[in-house]
């Protein structure tokens, strides 16, 4: 996380800035918006907004029914660059579809953005649980097992500026809300080497996590086993889940740390 990420330079183009703004405000629950819609969401007036808009349809990131917008195909593109340059991603996968067959539960890696965690990589057990999760989901990074790893890793400063700016809401009954207490875990995540949620982000979810580290021995990502409370216990998660993704884990950073 940039502690100067509320800063602007001379060099920052506010246009791309802004197009991208409103490529963001689509998403599962809002899918189509109309003008006003997007106006609202991104705080702009409808003038800009429509400016905006009209633009992305006219490069085909964009289409429109008339009254309501919508994305198009073109914009996965922009996922896919970050993607296909992104090493970790094609290593990952297949040691998650690996580790999903052994222990036939969801098993994801994710990176920190801002307050939320991005997921790069998934491979989904059959079994079929509420939460929708794919490839470009956020989900916010405190009430997460793999957001809490990633959080960890931050260095005193950055960790500071997530919480001048975070704002703690209740998932469930079980979310840690108590920055004092939030912070208390993410120390003995940092010294344990792992961090178990149960119920936080929603009822009946509880995964294990543990950070994926780079070349330079900093943390990278984050790898995740996710499981239904109802079938798995927190013993569970330790002793039988935690030793499988830590192999997994060590397998991927030896192929990160032999590539050029």
């Amino acid at each position: 996380m940039n502690s100067d990420a509320g800063k602007k330079s001379k060099d920052f183009v506010q246009s791309v800035d802004r197009g991208l703004s409103i490529i963001k405000v689509f998403n599962e629950k809002n899918p189509e918006l109309t003008l006003s819609e997007v106006a609202e969401l991104t705080g702009f007036t409808r003038a800009t907004a429509r400016r905006f808009l009209l633009t992305l349809e006219e490069l085909n990131y964009v289409g429109s029914t008339g009254r309501h917008f919508y994305l198009k195909p073109r914009v996965l593109e922009l996922g896919y660059a970050y993607l296909s340059s992104f090493n970790l991603v094609s290593i990952a996968q297949t040691h998650l579809e690996e580790l999903t067959n052994k222990l036939h539960e969801s098993c994801s890696v994710s990176v920190l953005q801002g307050h939320n965690v991005i997921y790069i990589c998934r491979a989904a057990s059959k079994r079929i649980m509420t939460i929708n999760l794919g490839v470009g989901a956020q989900l916010p990074a405190y009430a997460t097992s793999m957001g809490r790893v990633l959080l960890a890793s931050l260095s005193d400063v950055e960790i500071e500026d997530y919480f001048k700016t975070v704002k703690l809401e209740k998932l469930t009954p079980k979310t840690i809300t108590d920055e004092k207490i939030l912070r208390a875990a993410l120390a003995e995540i940092k010294k344990n080497g792992f961090a178990i949620t149960i119920e936080e982000l929603e009822y009946g979810v509880q995964s294990v996590s543990i950070p994926i580290h780079g070349k330079n021995g900093l943390v990278i990502a984050a790898a995740n086993v996710s499981a239904h409370a109802g079938r798995t216990s927190k013993e569970d998660l330790v002793s039988k889940f935690l030793p499988l993704l830590r192999e997994h884990v060590k397998e991927i950073e030896l192929i990160l740390q032999l590539q050029k």
